[in-house]
């Protein structure tokens, strides 16, 4: 396949959705009312996460099958996951967001689509119109009274299905969902958990006093950052999508290690990758003058990074909140043009060798002193390696899974491939101009 950078002739629009039944899932059994403690990467999430997970069809399980073993199994998992059928509320005393785990249930929808799956197109190219396959909001209920997870079943004509699923971000981070899904597919089976959940997000509580000894140049307070990172854009974006096999990947590994001289580079299929799109991102914005002082900017690149095995001592592998801090990597637009690629590589993977313990930490403490986000020119958001279409399920593992897209110049997506399991998809979104340079540059390099 190589490196594929080309819009397909058309997107479907409209799936053509019907919605059939609408509920909410309570647990079966009474559980404990009480407040949950939100930390402070918990508190700055609060928005919803869209994934589709897509399912060919199975003789042994039509999607009315299914959906109903969805519904028990959710229930059941409302006991461990109690948080999940809770409501956020503000604590009067604090001023803190937190989890009232009052069992109000999370929601359910069953609906279904007049095409066949085969005919809604390439799952692996972002298709806005997938997001009607998300329920997002139960229009019964107050705004405040708003579950924190709904999942939707959508048959297809073929007996394909679909599941969407929307959660608020405050309650699993990318590792943690994958838990959740996989203690779903456990108890869809009548099987028992896959992993007990940890949910005691005490763990990342900021310390007392809070004491903040780094630099967090990652950060910013909201009145500083203009824009942050995730601010929404009025721009015209064009989005295409660069597709990249395990050949090209290791080409790029290569080329990585060819020029690293005395580099300590991680050469990782992330460190790589991510390199690549910095270079290319980074020297497409604006315009060159002859004075070169677009060429004088700072480029900074933000990515998440998983803190549970690097804090002291370590946080369980099943802590079930958010637990990914924000690394970066800065330079000057000229040194990441004129740098070895193994430097840019090694920039790259420096950014998570500094979330040591006490760094993570600090960031941790930086947010109990400051109103803030991640700041940056932009976020490399990776669902490469989640392993969600690795869930298996009573009817087989997803054909794909995927995020409903939302296009962001300053976010761009790395998601698996449908055809090759070590091949990535790299979703760039940004304005014209600014395309054609990145698809230049991109071009370029991996050819050279």
């Amino acid at each position: 396949m190589g490196t594929i950078c080309e819009e397909p002739p058309s997107l479907l629009q409209d799936l053509k959705i019907s919605i059939q039944n609408v509920s909410l899932v309570f647990p079966p059994q009474q559980t404990e009312r009480k407040s949950m403690f939100l930390s402070n990467i918990d508190k700055v999430l609060n928005f919803p996460v869209e994934t589709v997970h897509f399912f060919p069809s199975h003789k042994d399980f039509p999607p009315r099958l299914v959906a109903e073993k969805l519904k028990t199994a959710l229930a059941k998992l409302l006991v461990p996951y109690d948080f999940l059928a809770g409501r956020l509320r503000t604590n009067p005393e604090t001023g803190r967001l937190e989890i009232d785990c009052n069992s109000a249930g999370i929601g359910f929808a069953e609906a279904t689509s007049e095409y066949t799956l085969d005919s809604i197109g390439d799952l692996v190219y972002p298709n806005p119109a997938f997001g009607q396959l998300i329920y997002k909001t139960m229009d019964n209920l107050e705004q405040d009274d708003q579950p924190l997870c709904i999942v939707q079943v959508t048959s297809f004509k073929c007996g394909g299905f679909a599941v969407g699923i929307v959660t608020n971000h405050m309650t699993f981070d990318g590792l943690s969902f994958k838990i959740f899904l996989d203690n779903l597919g456990a108890l869809a089976a009548d099987k028992p958990l896959a992993v007990t959940p940890c949910n005691d997000r005490q763990l990342l509580a900021a310390r007392s006093p809070p004491c903040v000894p780094f630099p967090h140049l990652e950060l910013a307070k909201f009145h500083d950052s203009i824009p942050p990172v995730f601010d929404a854009t009025s721009e015209a974006l064009d989005f295409k999508v660069f597709r990249l096999t395990s050949d090209k990947i290791a080409n790029l590994k290569e080329k990585a290690k060819a020029s690293s001289g005395t580099s300590n580079a991680r050469i990782t299929g992330f460190n790589v990758v991510t390199a690549l799109v910095w270079r290319c991102k980074a020297l497409s914005v604006g315009e060159q003058t002859i004075e070169g002082s677009n060429l004088d900017r700072v480029s900074t690149l933000l990515y998440a990074v998983n803190i549970r095995p690097r804090l002291v001592p370590p946080l369980p592998r099943s802590y079930a909140g958010n637990a990914v801090l924000t690394a970066y990597a800065r330079a000057k637009c000229k040194e990441i043009e004129e740098m070895p690629f193994s430097r840019l590589v090694e920039m790259v993977s420096e950014g998570a060798k500094r979330m040591t313990d006490e760094y993570a930490r600090s960031a941790i403490d930086w947010g109990e002193i400051y109103q803030g986000f991640p700041d940056g020119e932009f976020l490399v958001s990776s669902w490469w390696n989640l392993g969600f279409d690795e869930v298996d399920y009573p009817w087989g593992r997803p054909k794909y899974s995927c995020p409903v897209v939302f296009h962001r110049k300053d976010i761009i997506l790395l998601f698996p491939d449908i055809d090759e399991a070590n091949g990535v998809n790299i979703l760039v979104s940004l304005p014209s101009k600014e395309m054609s340079k990145f698809q230049v540059l991109f071009q370029k390099y991996m050819a050279a």
